[in-house]
């Protein structure tokens, strides 16, 4: 059907899972910082407009983090059914890897989120916010684990192959492989880009609708500090990212380039759009500018950068797709740095709250980082094939012996399943960001700590009580 084989199935449905399984871990990881940033502020300070973000963020966080353990655990299940030759092969590797990140991240974030949610009124403020710091090192660690593997497929090394398995030689090598800082780095930080926008679009929002107080203004500023900040820091560690990708794999550079060949000892031209053709070899209506390609990836005007038909056709990425989702990936990153410059620039002249061609820029930047993220790992796994473990086995040699028919069923099961149950999910989410955090204006209220009457609702309760009968049900759920 459409051409297609059980094997661009398997393909299509480890696509589609991780799809939607990388936008929780996206925004869980950037929210749980944010949730330790507010609550260490909210201790110095003493301002309750922090105590309240705190609150408000919590409880999407904790709907976030439930949707990401849950798509999570389908993708481990994923390499023994759809994957398992890949497993046989390359097991010993992957399998510690992400056992470690069970133990040290899965099991320290299980442990200390319990507390950091429901222990506002049982437990003291420094052990509370001590629960909350863990719980944003957790999510780190646990980047780190699966960034190790994933980098491990990229660039391998610290291993020989006995009797057609990886049998690990080294593990400081397998885990620190040439792309991992790179990556690790690069998905770190785009986790906290995405949070802030996110956080950033949450406030506009509400600042275009009236929703005028200093809960709303403390987010929307904190967003674009970090976006201001942090934008053009990931933008740089690209630029590394790229190095290092064009070193070890230079197949994959080419065709996000839509580089073909190269014409005698001329430098290399940035092809910033057009249509790479993978049957014809050429990128059609391509749009030049001569040398920025030497230049930006090389870092020189005089250097070649390798073309596709230097590798042989069954070595070659598909340069149509990550030509374009890399493209995507670059062009919101500089929509990001333009945001950031735009409210520096409004902030200095005391109408970053008000101004309302930013606010709806702001608005529908939202997603924009949760995008990229996803643009970026098309570009990366997309660009990686026709290698699993590249350069060592073959993803037409990973896959299980499935038929059409089942890969068929169980895709289309996927897509009903996930659509039905993280789009409800997703629902919910955005009605607690849609009610806004809740404040205390104008009455009289209490300390609100650790051991206090006021504390934080659970997820589910959230988004349905508002003004003092949202104080009273609190106790009572508690």
């Amino acid at each position: 059907m459409f051409g297609l084989e059980a094997l661009d199935l398997a393909r299509i449905q480890f696509a589609f899972t991780i799809s939607f399984h990388i936008l929780f871990p996206a925004i869980t990881i950037g929210l749980a910082s944010y949730l330790a940033v507010l609550e260490g502020l909210w201790l110095r300070t003493g301002n309750d407009t922090y105590r309240d973000l705190y609150h408000f963020w919590s409880k999407i966080f904790a709907v976030n983090f439930g949707m990401g353990v849950v798509s999570g655990l389908v993708m481990a299940y994923q390499f023994g059914t759809n994957w398992s030759r890949f497993s046989d092969f390359a097991g010993s590797v992957t399998g510690p890897l992400l056992t470690y990140e069970v133990l040290t991240a899965f099991f320290l974030e299980a442990g200390f989120l319990g507390v950091m949610l429901f222990g506002w009124n049982k437990v003291g403020r420094k052990l509370h916010f001590f629960a909350t710091v863990m719980v944003a090192i957790g999510t780190l660690i646990s980047t780190f684990w699966i960034l190790a593997s994933n980098s491990w497929m990229q660039t391998p090394q610290g291993f020989e192959i006995v009797n057609g398995q990886v049998i690990p030689t080294d593990w400081l090598a397998i885990v620190f492989n040439p792309s991992f800082p790179y990556r690790l780095m690069h998905m770190a930080t785009a986790a906290f880009v995405a949070t802030a926008f996110f956080v950033g679009s949450s406030a506009a929002w509400h600042l275009l609708r009236g929703k005028d107080n200093p809960a709303i203004r403390t987010m929307l500023s904190m967003a674009m500090w970090m976006a201001l900040i942090v934008a053009p820091i990931q933008a740089v560690i690209g630029d590394f990212h790229g190095l290092n990708t064009l070193k070890h794999q230079p197949a994959k550079i080419a065709a996000i380039e839509g580089h073909w060949e190269n014409v005698g000892n001329e430098a290399t031209p940035l092809i910033l759009f057009g249509w790479p053709d993978m049957k014809e070899e050429k990128t059609k209506y391509a749009v030049e500018i001569p040398y920025l390609g030497s230049l930006i990836l090389t870092h020189s005007l005089d250097k070649q950068v390798p073309a596709l038909k230097e590798f042989p056709p069954e070595d070659r990425p598909n340069s149509t797709i990550v030509f374009w989702s890399f493209r995507i990936m670059v062009g919101l990153g500089f929509l990001m740095i333009f945001t950031g410059l735009w409210s520096l620039w409004l902030r200095k002249r005391d109408t970053l709250y008000t101004s309302r061609p930013f606010l709806y820029l702001a608005l529908w930047m939202g997603p924009s980082g949760l995008i990229a993220i996803l643009a970026g790992w098309f570009t990366t796994e997309i660009g990686r094939q026709p290698w699993v473990v590249y350069g060592l086995m073959r993803t037409a040699d990973a896959s299980s012996n499935h038929s059409f028919m089942q890969m068929s069923i169980t895709l289309i099961m996927f897509v009903v399943v996930y659509f039905a149950l993280f789009g409800a999910g997703l629902g919910y989410m955005m009605r607690l960001v849609r009610k806004g955090p809740k404040t205390d204006e104008g009455k009289e209220t209490n300390d609100g700590g650790p051991g206090q009457k006021r504390t934080p609702a659970r997820p589910l309760s959230a988004a349905d009580d508002d003004g003092a009968e949202h104080d009273r049900s609190l106790t009572k759920e508690i």
